[in-house]
């Protein structure tokens, strides 16, 4: 098996706070990996120490196949970086952002020409490359900020939580986008906080207050959950969840969602819910994603 990134025990503290905690990782060639967790959780700390642009203070991390603590400056060419905030610059045209970052890649003449057409392609911007970058709405900014991520043809892409802030059609075509992306090749490593997005990862790692708590495909990582899910529709979760716990009928878990409560629940304990209109349900990843996160809360409160 090939891998683009490989972790060992990778931690990272800042004074006696550690926001990353001996994380082990690994992310197939040409593939799409999931990292998700709450705001936080340290996954941009491990992004940003994947870039280089962190040291480690434990551990160390391997990007296509180049160990960081030997050589990060050989790495960093043939990787691509896009944030949330968009790194580009608002007083400059669509076009002259484009043929900045192209200098910074240091692309040939010819190569420069070229990329720029495709990645202005790409993100419908050809009959407005003279615009001010500033002038262009959420979802145009986010497809040029990509461009100018990619324009180098990197191996391995890093993208920090892109989506925020954009509307839903503008995330639907940015996602077409990276599906080309990894069709093609490129190693793409995603945050987000869209559970809807995650569903889509090839792999899906789950962090929590700096711990993997989770790492596997998403349909067995929603396999692997216990027992049955219940979905109670109710005018007041929270006061339903309370008087659940007061009467102890007894479950896995239970959590308000939405305009519902989910519980889960072993198979023994399914008569207990005849009394509640209940409808069996297949788990989402923001289940899953919540009953590792109480577990390991429980854990940690033993």
């Amino acid at each position: 098996m090939m891998y683009a990134v490989t972790t060992h025990g990778l931690t990272k503290r800042f004074g006696d706070f550690t926001a990353v905690r001996d994380l082990n990782l690994q992310i197939e060639k040409g593939s799409i990996y999931g990292f998700l967790g709450p705001n936080g959780s340290g996954k941009s700390t491990t992004i940003k120490m994947l870039c280089g642009i962190l040291e480690p203070s434990a551990g160390y991390g391997e990007i296509l196949g180049i160990d960081l603590r030997k050589n990060r400056d050989a790495v960093k060419s043939q990787l691509g970086y896009m944030s949330q905030k968009f790194s580009l610059y608002d007083d400059l045209a669509v076009e002259e952002n484009l043929q900045f970052y192209a200098g910074l890649y240091s692309l040939s003449t010819g190569e420069r020409k070229k990329r720029i057409e495709e990645m202005l392609d790409m993100a419908g911007l050809t009959g407005r490359r003279q615009d001010l970058t500033a002038s262009l709405s959420g979802g145009w900014k986010q497809r040029l900020a990509l461009g100018c991520a990619i324009l180098h043809k990197p191996s391995l892409l890093f993208l920090d939580e892109p989506t925020g802030g954009v509307d839903p059609r503008s995330r639907r075509l940015f996602w077409d986008i990276i599906y080309q992306l990894a069709a093609e090749g490129t190693t793409i490593m995603v945050t987000t906080h869209f559970m809807d997005e995650a569903e889509h990862c090839d792999r899906i790692g789950f962090i929590f207050e700096g711990d993997l708590i989770a790492d596997d495909s998403p349909g067995n990582l929603k396999g692997a959950l216990p027992g049955r899910l219940l979905e109670i529709p109710t005018d007041d979760p929270i006061a339903l969840v309370q008087q659940m716990a007061k009467d102890n009928v007894p479950c896995l878990d239970r959590y308000p969602y939405g305009l519902t409560v989910h519980v889960l629940v072993t198979p023994e304990d399914l008569i207990r819910y005849e009394s509640f209109a209940y409808r069996i349900i297949n788990p989402s990843l923001e289940d899953v994603f919540v009953y590792y996160v109480q577990s390991r809360r429980k854990e940690g409160a033993r």
